[in-house]
C-alpha cells in the first residue's frame, strides 16, 4: 500500500493524499508537480526512477487506511 508522504522532498511543499500535483517514483519519493516537471525533468534524483502521478486514495478508505504523517524534506536543488 502507498504511504502517501505528506510532502515534496524538494520544495517541502504539502501535498495532501486527495493531491493531483503529487508525483511519486517507484520506490515512493513524492514531489510535486511543478518540482518534478521543471526542475527534475520527471526523473527522481534519488532512484533515477521515472516520476508519475500519485493515485488518489478513495475519501472512504482514508480513516482505515491513513497517508503517512512522516515528512522527507532534502532540500534538493
Amino acid at each position: 500500500m502507498l504511504e502517501l508522504r505528506p510532502g515534496c522532498e524538494r520544495c517541502n511543499k504539502d501535498l495532501p493524499p486527495d493531491s493531483p500535483e503529487a508525483m511519486i517514483c517507484s520506490f515512493e519519493c513524492t514531489f510535486c508537480a511543478g518540482c518534478a516537471q521543471n526542475s527534475l525533468r520527471h526523473i527522481c534524483p534519488n532512484c533515477q526512477g521515472e516520476l508519475v502521478r500519485r493515485p488518489i486514495r478513495p475519501a472512504a478508505k482514508l480513516a482505515a487506511f491513513p497517508p503517512s504523517t512522516t515528512r522527507i524534506y532534502q532540500g534538493i536543488k
